[in-house]
């Protein structure tokens, strides 16, 4: 076991590495239906708007309503075998999906892997925020999201390889039992930190009931208002996850998995360039200005605007490639910033469950309502526009980072008066 000095450099780089990889999971189980919408409609006989409520209302539904009591757990327990439990049941239920006949088998498969999922992601920001110094908080928290993108470009490029060569179920039975080996490594390397060891006089505080990391909270009206900004861009973010491939199979003719590595290497190239960069001018200019968490995420939302319509009016591939790299980037920017921010509203003791809370609130819309809400757009210009309906449903999509950019230059104004000292 490597519990061995949990404080050095070597130690806790490790640390984030395995929890990077778990979070590839997390988002390789989670977004691979994406890839896999194509042969699983035709497969199950599904609408675009089953698929949307597949792909997002039955992973949010438990995912969200979970995050909250297991969180309170991680704020008083043991986050690393909360984590474990979480990516056990998680991996396990993909794998589940694999065996669906119907729409209901799999939508209900999809369920359990909200239920698992539901205690992956707040105890982890937890865990960094006491392996790391609010200095590097940002930038420790952006590299964790590096598994956002790598997760959902495997997730697309090995669900493509797999439904194409050989079937859409072996997708899920192998990222599944993938996930079933990391579980055990993960619980025997990672050590629990001491609570709050980076935060002057805050370590090992007493955990809290949940009404009073409530109050706390509706003192702080910029952890709302960075909430449902979050949850607006999550929206436009989750959908697109989740509708492109489908989007370049439909308007550029090209097939299952040459979508999935266009969109793959996109995601993987922008992905991970746009986070670290959020990450790195967050704790560059945060430390005089806490409005700055908020304000470059803003700033760079509605630049993806622009670049969103070249890039999806386009009837050009390499075209339509270079420009969404830079969309790409600026859409997932805010991740180190906001996370590190909503770290710093509450105390300690506090952070897991206000992790979830906030999750609770961008997930619940953003992967809730996104898919979804672009899959029914789609579906009612499908007379109009054919095959090309999913074109315009994604430019009427960029309409959510303009709502998010609003909201987090409200929530700038507030930031510095509600950061915990």
């Amino acid at each position: 076991m490597m519990h061995e000095n949990p404080t050095s450099t070597t130690y806790r780089s490790y640390v984030m590495f395995i929890l990077v990889v778990v979070y590839t999971f997390n988002f390789i189980d989670r977004q691979i239906v994406g890839i896999l919408a194509i042969p699983i409609k035709a497969d199950l006989g599904l609408t675009d708007t089953q698929l949307g409520l597949m792909g997002g209302l039955a992973f949010a539904l438990f995912y969200t309503a979970l995050g909250i009591p297991v969180a309170m757990l991680a704020d008083r327990g043991s986050r690393t075998w909360i984590m474990t439990i979480a990516l056990t049941i998680w991996s396990g239920m993909t794998a589940v999906c694999g065996l669906a006949q119907n729409f209901w088998h799999l939508f209900l498969a999809r369920l359990g892997v909200g239920i698992g999922e539901a205690g992956g992601v707040a105890p982890a920001y937890s865990l960094i925020s006491d392996y790391f110094p609010s200095r590097q908080r940002a930038r420790a928290l952006s590299v964790y999201s590096f598994g956002i993108p790598i997760g959902s470009a495997l997730g697309i490029v090995f669900g493509g390889l797999i439904a194409s060569k050989i079937d859409w179920r072996y997708a899920f039975f192998a990222v599944g039992l993938a996930g079933l080996v990391i579980s055990p490594v993960f619980k025997l390397t990672v050590a629990e930190p001491q609570r709050g060891q980076f935060d002057e006089g805050r370590a090992n505080a007493a955990a809290v009931p949940l009404s009073a990391i409530v109050r706390k909270l509706l003192n702080k009206p910029s952890f709302w208002t960075i909430s449902l900004g979050a949850a607006a861009s999550s929206m436009m973010g989750y959908g697109l996850f989740f509708w492109l491939p489908s989007f370049l199979v439909r308007s550029f003719g090209l097939e299952l998995l040459d979508a999935s590595l266009y969109y793959g290497a996109i995601l993987l190239v922008g992905g991970i360039a746009g986070t670290w960069l959020g990450g790195s001018l967050a704790d560059r200019f945060g430390a005089d200005n806490r409005g700055a968490y908020v304000l470059i995420p803003a700033i760079a939302f509605v630049a993806t605007v622009p670049f969103y319509v070249i890039a999806i009016m386009s009837t050009n591939l390499i075209a339509t490639f270079f420009a969404m790299l830079v969309p790409t980037a600026l859409g997932l920017a805010w991740l180190g910033p906001v996370l590190s921010a909503i770290q710093h509203v509450v105390p300690p003791n506090m952070r897991a469950t206000a992790s979830a809370i906030f999750l609770f609130v961008n997930n619940l819309i953003g992967i809730g309502a996104g898919t979804v809400a672009l899959g029914i757009i789609s579906d009612s210009l499908q007379a109009q526009f054919g095959d090309d309906s999913l074109r315009y449903a994604i430019l009427a999509g960029t309409g959510f980072y303009l709502v998010a950019a609003l909201l987090f230059f409200v929530s700038a104004k507030r930031l510095g008066q509600d950061w915990e000292a």
